[in-house]
């Protein structure tokens, strides 16, 4: 066999890595490069329809299901693919990026899949993109173990047969790669880690009985949607493995998705594994889009706004009703709690709060659900055991007393709960501390006892943003100012330091992290994405 041609990519501004000829091989890299060539004219007129879109709702503030796609959500003969074996019983998945660590604890957790993140739990530097590459690719090889350099605790896999299957989570369509460009512009990093994953381990996953299944983030329409599916199809032909070997599970975590849950399965049906419900990122998208409402769209602070919240009942119990009507799975949202070594009190009442959650989701009809830690596997594989017994999901529950009516989705105002000025403060210190260690490099980061990701940050950012132009009055009388945001922000800027001491403030990037949520939160012109200016500053 001839040796590939050259890739046309360039790797840029780069350091040389350990091992990352066995990732970006040429094969490798001219495979990204023709998904490049052919996917990305398309994506970039879909993030304009995005913006289209988003000024439509300014002008309209409202949304409803699509008129010109009603006949497939009037046919109830098509179902997407039956699931593989692989993916047919769902009931706990853990979250978590690719670093060493990770990817060994989280095979195995006990949980039925792990969700490999390559996007919101994980900053892009090219470190993470590339070794995070190189560790699932040992892990299917069995190449891989760690020991901590700080405890001298050894990890290693446990048995094949004991080891979670891994969906694989690449960026947004709105992300590039920077280290990676075509006639000097860069590759989207959606293109980057689906090619990468799936050209060196398509075929390793098949034999090892698994598949190349992916997570698709923050889809915005079907249009979107189909756009995968045909990334997916060119895919496979060129590795040469069969038609629907790949499976994708979309997150619906955009209030625009919430209304084309029927399209966007339709779209992938040769290939879709099933919608998830997430919490952040969907509050974030109401914010995004109907930040010109008025009143009457005010979020709460966010932890006020639980999955119980009427309009945040309809999206999930919608997303149930859809997925199951179309043989679909159905997965629920994340529990964030990380239990603490040294107050079993506060594990209690959280273990608690996590069961109930879990109860809840396995009564309303999911499949499955995620946690972020493995100590919260057995609640939550509890909760589905319940409910599933020895079935793999249930799926054969239609949901057909659920009725959501457009307006529902969008029923801000049915909350009675309203913004707080300890709503801000938490806003403002969490969003420090996580874009903080996102500078850094990290983006799974555990703060208050709760693991956070990006979409904490931009929830977090958002709600200032939203609070501060909807000119909210606190229940102490203060107003929603910039002038409270800064003076908030120095405040905690001070407790930081006086909490980890002037040798650590000064080797982190705190007062930068300060700085950069400032500038999102207070910036009259709202940034689509807070990952977007802050990858300007990731260093790496």
């Amino acid at each position: 066999m001839s040796a590939p041609a050259p890739s046309p990519l360039a790797v840029v501004d780069a350091e040389p890595l350990p091992r990352q000829e066995e990732v970006l091989t040429e094969a490798a890299l001219a495979f990204v490069a023709e998904l490049h060539r052919r996917f990305t004219p398309r994506r970039d007129e879909l993030l304009a329809r995005r913006a289209e879109r988003r000024a439509e709702i300014a002008r309209t503030s409202t949304l409803d299901f699509l008129p010109e796609t009603a006949a497939i959500r009037a046919d109830d003969s098509w179902k997407v693919a039956p699931a593989p074996a692989a993916l047919n019983d769902r009931r706990v998945e853990i979250t978590g990026p690719t670093d060493r660590k990770m990817t060994i604890n989280a095979l195995n957790s006990g949980a039925r899949v792990w969700l490999a993140d390559f996007e919101d739990a994980s900053a892009p530097t090219w470190e993470n993109v590339v070794l995070g590459q190189l560790n699932l690719i040992d892990a299917y090889t069995r190449n891989i173990d760690f020991t901590d350099p700080r405890s001298g605790k050894s990890y290693a896999l446990k048995p094949a047969e004991e080891l979670a299957t891994v969906v694989m989570r690449p960026r947004g369509w709105h992300l590039e790669e920077r280290h990676l460009t075509f006639e000097g512009r860069p590759v989207p990093g959606a293109l980057v880690d689906f090619g990468l994953y799936f050209f060196h381990n398509a075929q390793r996953l098949i034999d090892l009985g698994k598949g190349p299944y992916f997570y698709l983030p923050k889809t915005e329409s079907h249009l979107e949607a189909r756009l995968w599916n045909e990334t997916f199809v060119f895919a496979q032909d060129y590795v040469g493995i069969p038609q629907g070997t790949v499976r994708a599970t979309v997150l619906i975590e955009t209030i625009t998705a919430a209304y084309e849950m029927e399209e966007i399965l339709y779209e992938l049906r040769d290939h879709a594994a099933g919608l998830n419900a997430g919490r952040w990122d969907y509050l974030f998208s109401i914010v995004k889009n109907f930040r010109d409402g008025g009143a009457k769209f005010v979020l709460p602070d966010r932890n006020a706004v639980t999955m119980t919240a009427p309009f945040m009942r309809a999206y999930t119990e919608l997303l149930v009703r859809t997925c199951h009507k179309r043989g679909a799975h159905a997965i629920g949202g994340m529990a964030a709690f990380i239990p603490s070594r040294r107050d079993a009190e506060v594990n209690k009442v959280a273990f608690e709060k996590v069961k109930a959650d879990k109860d809840r989701e396995a009564g309303d009809g999911f499949d499955g659900s995620w946690v972020a830690h493995p100590d919260l596997v057995p609640i939550a594989m509890a909760s589905f055991d319940a409910v599933l017994g020895e079935k793999p999901n249930q799926k054969d529950r239609l949901r057909e007393d659920v009725s959501v009516a457009a307006g529902d989705l969008i029923a801000i105002d049915s909350l009675d709960a309203k913004p707080t000025y300890d709503g801000l403060r938490n806003a403002v210190q969490v969003g420090i501390r996580y874009i903080e260690a996102w500078l850094r490099g990290l983006g799974a980061v555990a703060i208050f006892n709760l693991m956070e990701d990006a979409a904490t940050a931009e929830i977090s950012r958002s709600q200032i943003w939203q609070w501060i132009n909807a000119g909210v009055v606190f229940e102490n009388g203060e107003a929603a100012t910039p002038e409270l945001a800064r003076k908030v922000a120095a405040e905690e800027l001070a407790a930081i330091r006086a909490e980890i001491g002037e040798e650590a403030f000064a080797a982190g990037k705190w007062q930068q992290a300060h700085d950069l949520l400032l500038h999102v939160s207070l910036d009259a012109d709202y940034a689509d994405f807070l990952t977007l200016p802050a990858y300007e500053q990731l260093v790496g």
